[in-house]
């Protein structure tokens, strides 16, 4: 996954707290200049935090970032057993409750917010993108709405499906077959149930596709 992509400059405000989770776990809250009306928890945080100038110049409503990074161990698998629930229950629900709790709770103490389902998504890339499937799909209560961008294949649509589903967004790459057939499986099985959109965009996994994208995914789910 690329994180190379220069990020558009930012006039809010970044705030990074470490908390005990694995030995100390970082995460980078995006701070909207304005008071926010909705609020996008992201795995692979220390990438997607850094996209409020993204948003900044787009028409959407002010919009706090709140990104968890992802783990310092270069090995991709603890990473993947971290964001998907297919290799590592343990692994997978430790870091899920740091995610969907320990975080949440924070964001709602350190920021004065907490804003209903309808107002708050999900959201990932690449790994992280099956990490907002699946809190998604396990939580529709806290998260109303999924932004996925080129999910990996290791989580994959289950044969019954919850109820009820959260909206969902994803977006994935021609140049990235893979990924962009997981996107599309994901789709077909969603949209029996919810409101779902996929796009497609011309590049490669880890192309800047995914920044471009994100406002148009807040759009949709927050805009007017």
């Amino acid at each position: 996954m690329d994180d190379q992509s220069t990020p558009a400059p930012i006039a809010g405000e970044l705030v990074t707290e470490t908390f005990e989770y694995d030995g100390g776990r970082q995460v980078t809250v995006y701070v909207p200049l304005d008071p926010p009306e909705a609020v996008v928890f992201a795995g692979d945080g220390q990438l997607i935090s850094q996209w409020g100038g993204y948003l900044e110049a787009a028409d959407v409503p002010p919009t706090m970032i709140v990104g968890a990074h992802r783990t310092d161990d270069s090995d991709e698998m603890v990473r993947i057993r971290e964001y998907s629930p297919s290799f590592d229950e343990e692994r997978f629900a430790a870091h899920e409750s740091f995610f969907v709790e320990d975080v949440r709770q924070w964001v709602k103490s350190r920021f004065d917010i907490a804003l209903p389902a309808e107002r708050t998504a999900v959201c990932g890339v690449s790994a992280s993108g099956e990490l907002s499937l699946a809190l998604g799909l396990r939580h529709p209560d806290i998260y109303g709405a999924v932004f996925s961008a080129s999910p990996g294949g290791g989580y994959r649509p289950p044969a019954e499906m919850p109820s009820p589903l959260p909206r969902t967004y994803l977006v994935a790459g021609t140049l990235e077959p893979f990924f962009h057939e997981n996107a599309t499986r994901w789709a077909d099985a969603l949209r029996d149930g919810a409101d779902v959109v996929m796009t497609e965009r011309l590049g490669n996994h880890g192309d800047p596709f995914w920044a471009a994208e994100f406002p148009l995914m807040v759009a949709w789910a927050f805009g007017p």
